[in-house]
């Protein structure tokens, strides 16, 4: 269940950016997630992954899911995207109760699954392939989002011949081909350099700068889940759940300069104050 303070955090106004208009006045209830629970089967019994989940997604905001290993965070990342089925309550993905995955929607995973047989440039115009898409239409899409993401020169290489920040960054591109509402992203630069690691989350947040998308995005790093975000969810697990959602009211864009203030040092001291009382982080 959530604490008083998670209830009031999320339930409140959305922060304001500049030359946008705050996410809550479009739609409070993008994502709605209600009372979702969800357990596997294993020979000892039900394994129960997440338990009584309640959150909404605004349209248009940033919320990263923050917890540490086996908190569900990603099981419940994959219910949103239609990959895994709750056990019981409610998930409504604009206003739609899900059947499978949502439509208008790009996942990029851990691991950047790009087909070491294809070029750069056909990974990226997958997509299209699998929506029934021609490819050629998407072409120029593709070669733009390529060289927005510092890829340009590499479009006939294959993904053996890229190192591991260039090859997720390919698969970033991949997922923003059709232009989806909603991205999905699970824990995607977890595996790289803290100097790749950064350069990528500056981009992200330029990207849904720009066009307004509604981002969920899991991560186990406190700094880059404040960062990026307007509203960090915290979870513990046994089993996983909710224990506060936080606002993040710091201007926007951010720099990563920004991470160095008293304000986001607060922040950082908030949530490793809350993991210490739940006994997943040692404070001193």
């Amino acid at each position: 269940m959530r604490t008083a303070l998670a209830m009031k955090t999320s339930d409140s106004a959305a922060i304001s950016r500049e030359g946008r208009v705050p996410a809550v006045s479009r739609s409070p209830s993008y994502i709605a997630v209600e009372a979702v629970s969800k357990a596997y089967g294993s020979r000892h019994g039900a394994v129960k992954a997440l338990e009584n989940i309640d959150l909404q997604v605004r349209e248009g905001e940033f919320l990263s899911i923050l917890g540490p290993s086996g908190c569900g965070k990603s099981t419940l990342l994959k219910c949103i995207g239609g990959l895994e089925r709750i056990t019981a309550g409610s998930l409504r993905v604009r206003g739609e109760a899900l059947s499978g995955p949502p439509t208008k929607t790009g996942m990029v995973f851990q691991r950047d699954v790009l087909l070491d047989w294809r070029t750069i440039l056909d990974n990226v115009l997958i997509t299209a392939e699998f929506l029934g898409l021609r490819r050629e239409d998407l072409k120029p899409r593709a070669l733009q989002l390529l060289t927005r993401f510092g890829l340009s020169g590499y479009e006939n290489r294959h993904p053996w011949e890229l190192s591991g920040g260039m090859r997720q960054r390919a698969s970033i591109c991949r997922a923003l081909l059709c232009d989806p509402e909603l991205l999905l992203m699970d824990e995607p630069f977890g595996a790289l350099d803290a100097m790749t690691r950064d350069d990528l989350n500056l981009e992200l947040a330029r990207i849904w700068q720009d066009t307004g998308k509604t981002v969920v995005f899991v991560t186990h790093g406190i700094s880059e889940a404040i960062f990026l975000s307007d509203r960090v969810v915290m979870m513990d697990r046994n089993p996983g759940r909710i224990v506060e959602v936080l606002e993040i009211d710091l201007p926007r864009p951010r720099s990563l300069a920004m991470r160095e203030t008293p304000e986001f040092g607060r922040y950082v001291a908030h949530v490793r104050h809350l993991f210490a009382g739940l006994g997943i982080l040692k404070e001193g």
